[in-house]
């Protein structure tokens, strides 16, 4: 069944991707007015957040930067389906990097590098990182139910050179690369809300108390790389910067969750910047409550151990 429906659905997307960049943005277009006027699409977390994030901001503010979000929103999903068939040519025009020499001047001396971001503007199109850094580039993805569309999705994401591991097995991938000497810039995406039961750190984001994901601290620590901050910003439709900040030389100088503190501030910078190409649809603050539950799972946690 997963390959019939593979084989009804995947020419369709692909002959879609292979439109014009105008023509895929008219459907964005009628897609933004079914999202935001005719079915309001998680229009209530997508507000929410923006007041977590902004409580200053009138009403009117805020329901400004919602619909410019959905603008971009919809514009992310054309985008993504572009990604099927955008050439080289195409993705460094429209993907540019301000300074990749940062990054290479690591991989010149030996380091490897975690190479964490937000999805934030584009982060889709990230996959084109391989074309301008000296080093294996390695990126996780979700692993999904159909096998076919999953091995589909894995090639094209690799088709610039990015490695791809799921999830599951990202770990196991860093530390294999480690024990065979193989040097390597880890795309580690860390902005959005762990499970509660998972979490190891509790921090503020725009002032609110959540659940922070600590692993790519933990894995920088673990294998000394070097920890940058990647920034997709959008400077028209279609058109997107990345620029490298440094974070980390030396990983093991940082006390416990500064790193991810300091990722944090970071990215707050950023969104502030460009607030409506943020993925608000993620409901980032779900577990904003929940800081004395998990210290009591923390207690239980450590009676068992005892």
């Amino acid at each position: 069944m997963n390959f019939i429906i593979f084989c009804l659905t995947y020419p369709l997307i692909w002959l879609f991707s292979r439109l014009p960049m105008f023509v895929l943005y008219l459907i964005s277009d009628f897609f933004y007015a079914l999202l935001y006027y005719a079915f309001g699409y998680r229009k209530k977390v997508i507000l929410k957040n923006i007041t977590y994030a902004f409580p200053e901001k009138s009403e009117k503010e805020k329901e400004a930067i919602a619909k410019k979000f959905y603008k971009h929103f919809t514009d992310i999903m054309v985008e993504s389906i572009k990604s099927f068939s955008i050439s080289e040519k195409q993705i460094l025009k429209r993907y540019k990097y301000v300074n990749p020499e940062l990054v290479n001047k690591y991989i010149k001396q030996g380091k490897s590098i975690a190479l964490v971001g937000a999805h934030l503007a584009n982060w889709e199109w990230s996959f084109g990182l391989p074309l301008v850094l000296d080093v294996n580039v390695f990126g996780a993805y979700n692993k999904l139910r159909n096998e076919t569309f999953e091995k589909t999705l894995k090639e094209n994401r690799e088709k610039f050179g990015v490695k791809g591991a799921t999830t599951a097995d990202f770990i196991k991938m860093i530390k294999s690369n480690f024990d065979n000497n193989i040097q390597g810039a880890y795309i580690l995406l860390s902005d959005q809300s762990p499970l509660v039961e998972k979490t190891y750190h509790w921090a503020y984001f725009f002032g609110v108390k959540v659940p922070v994901h600590t692993g790519a601290e933990m894995l920088a620590k673990n294998h000394d790389l070097v920890v940058i901050n990647y920034r997709s910003k959008k400077i028209k439709r279609g058109y997107f910067e990345t620029d490298f900040e440094v974070i980390a030389e030396n990983p093991k100088d940082f006390r416990d969750y500064e790193i991810t503190e300091q990722f944090l501030r970071i990215t707050e910078r950023n969104i502030k910047e460009q607030p409506e190409c943020y993925l608000w649809s993620h409901n980032r603050f779900k577990h904003k409550d929940r800081f004395e539950e998990w210290q009591e799972m923390q207690k239980a946690k450590q009676q068992t151990k005892k």
